[in-house]
């Protein structure tokens, strides 16, 4: 933080370009008085001139010297002892040059106006008051004169009085220009701290954006670290997360770190255990320099940010940044890492809740697909055992089996065409390169040539969701296919889909029984609950609307606000 100084003060002045003695601010004006005197004391000086008086002429050669010479290479400050002697001399030359060409009544006493003026230029009203007073002392002994009201007596009162208001003109002068320089760099310095603030609020703004927006842990963590190399100059770093099961720390992602894939508290180091048992984000320096229990995860790293990651009240991790130098971390960087120690915190915690639930939802995925088998050709299966008995029952009686043996085949043959088809359901998906258009197309085909159902599509092709919206929305067209194909009893089946990038609407339309009045599928049937939970879960609606006789509509529409 930059120290400023007190305006109402004689050496009061910026810190931020100059200080308190420094002459360059005030160059024009000094060069100015300077030659104003100069000229004052030129025109005083005709006479003698015109006189050849050689008392005052050397004099005037001297004062115009001095003032040519200043003006080439003026003073700098005062704050120097060089300069500070150079000043002096030239005072005191010019103080004997008015004294030696008749004290108050010499033409040369504006020539002191410049040098009281740099005076109090320079060091302000005490120096200036001090200077013009020690002049006006010095002038009027030189040249006393006992009889208190002559003309030289008040003459000296005279003189006296103007070199003083000329030292507290010049001192208030530089008093103003201080006092606005210093308002002037207390303004500089708010707006730069304005912009270094609004700067960090917008990166922690796109933290917060783009941090709980994935639910990805990898993606998350990536980020995270992307994110903070561009705030804070760390040289490693690691993300450390809590297992609930025996409370040991998993260590998720590490940068430029040697550490085992799994930790105890025990073998945290000790800084790291201080900021987690307070809860609250640390800086320590001077790592290991004295204390070797005062390390880090890298032992040459002398500076650390330690911050613990709390979500929802609980703590779900440790976010480690370290450095080799002592001095690396600054209190900005302690509140950048503060600020986004909260949104990482949740980012983390939802990723890790979506992978718990992505489970969740891969063990359902496998009791449908486990449902699938048993109800389509598990019974198939059934059936060919109990032919392949009958058969065997018929051999044992001498009877002839050769239709029997036919008829098996083929139905043998059907079930190896349902596994297939099954089989190439399950991994049917959209993809990268592959998308809703492209995957609905090569699935209707299949259902079409399979149950000799007339499937019409109607799909765009221009801009796509993201991967994840995309795949369950196809997840619940394909479900929807298949319902109309095993329980409609259609002819026909229209699939319906429209997307602009963001919002998407998907619609499958058949022209089957349709369901009962009121009666628009169970609640709990596992297909309509699958596509309900399936739209839940991108934030779409779902909407099944159908009347006996005239078919059934599944209609799902995904908008974003």
């Amino acid at each position: 933080m930059r120290r400023r100084s007190d305006p109402g003060r004689d050496d009061a002045g910026p810190t931020t370009t100059s200080k308190p003695g420094d002459l360059r601010t005030f160059d024009s004006a000094i060069l100015a008085t300077r030659w104003g005197s100069t000229v004052a004391s030129i025109a005083l000086s005709a006479k003698f001139f015109v006189d050849a008086d050689f008392r005052v002429i050397p004099w005037v050669v001297v004062v115009v010297a001095v003032t040519a010479i200043r003006s080439i290479a003026p003073l700098k400050d005062l704050e120097s002892g060089r300069n500070f002697a150079r000043w002096l001399g030239e005072f005191g030359l010019q103080l004997l040059a008015v004294v030696a060409t008749g004290h108050w009544h010499s033409p040369l006493v504006f020539s002191l106006v410049s040098a009281i003026a740099v005076a109090a230029f320079a060091r302000g009203f005490g120096f200036g008051f001090q200077i013009s007073g020690a002049a006006a002392i010095t002038i009027t002994i030189a040249g006393f004169d006992p009889a208190w009201a002559t003309p030289d007596s008040q003459l000296a009162v005279q003189w006296t009085t103007v070199l003083v208001l000329i030292a507290a003109v010049a001192a208030y002068g530089r008093h103003l220009y201080w006092e606005a320089n210093e308002q002037y760099s207390a303004t500089l310095e708010q707006v730069s701290d304005l912009t270094e603030a609004n700067a960090l609020l917008f990166n922690l703004h796109r933290v917060t954006q783009t941090l709980p927006a994935s639910l990805d842990l990898e993606e998350t963590l990536d980020s995270t670290e992307a994110r903070l190399h561009g705030l804070i100059n760390f040289e490693s770093a690691a993300v450390l997360l809590v297992e609930e099961t025996d409370g040991s720390w998993l260590v998720a992602k590490r940068r430029k770190l040697k550490l085992p894939t799994t930790m105890s508290t025990d073998q945290l180091p000790e800084p790291a255990r201080m900021a987690i048992r307070s809860g609250e984000t640390r800086l320590f320096t001077g790592l290991g320099e004295h204390d070797s229990t005062q390390g880090s995860f890298d032992q040459s790293s002398r500076a650390a940010l330690y911050a613990p990651l709390l979500a929802r009240g609980s703590l779900v991790g440790l976010l480690a940044l370290e450095h080799s130098r002592p001095d690396a971390f600054g209190q900005r960087d302690l509140d950048v890492l503060k600020a986004m120690s909260e949104p990482v915190a949740l980012a983390i915690d939802n990723a890790r809740w979506f992978r718990r639930l992505r489970t969740v939802g891969a063990d359902e995925e496998r009791t449908r697909i486990a449902r699938d088998l048993h109800d389509r050709i598990g019974q198939s299966l059934a059936y060919l055992a109990f032919e392949v008995d009958r058969i065997v029952h018929r051999d044992e009686r001498g009877e002839a089996l050769t239709q029997e043996l036919q008829d098996l085949r083929s139905d043998l043959r059907d079930v190896i065409g349902e596994v297939r088809d099954t089989l190439y359901d399950l991994r049917s998906d959209v993809a990268a390169e592959k998308d809703f258009a492209a995957t609905i197309e090569e699935f209707a085909s299949r259902v079409a040539e399979r149950s000799n159902l007339e499937v019409k599509l109607d799909c765009d092709r221009g801009p796509r969701l993201p991967i994840l919206q995309e795949r369950e929305m196809w997840r619940i067209a394909q479900e929807s296919l298949i319902n109309v194909e095993r329980h409609a009893d259609a002819s026909q089946v229209t699939v319906t889909w429209t997307c602009d990038g963001s919002s998407a609407v998907l619609a499958i339309s058949d022209n089957g029984r349709g369901f009962p009045d009121g009666h628009t599928g169970r609640i709990d049937s596992y297909g309509i609950l699958g596509m309900r939970e399936r739209a839940a879960s991108v934030g779409a609606s779902l909407e099944l609307l159908s009347h006996p006789g005239e078919g059934t509509t599944v209609r799902c529409c995904l908008e974003q606000d």
